[in-house]
């Protein structure tokens, strides 16, 4: 059996911004639900917290090919 844990590690670390990105559109999408009117303010503020969490996933991927 040949490969790295790191191929591993990189599945695990795509788990937490998946989970952090669905987080944050479903609070969005009840947020908007709750008060139609606040649309304008949430909508940057979920866009920002998605970038971050991309963010983190991509800085995994790109930490998975530096390690092999």
């Amino acid at each position: 059996m040949t490969g790295s844990i790191a191929i591993i590690g990189y599945g695990l670390a795509c788990i937490g911004p998946g989970i952090g990105i669905g987080l944050i559109f479903a609070a969005l999408l009840n947020g908007i639900a709750r008060q139609p009117e606040a649309a304008g303010l949430l909508r940057p503020q979920a866009i920002f917290g998605f970038a971050v969490a991309e963010a983190l996933a991509i800085l995994g991927f790109v930490l998975f090919f530096l390690a092999r």
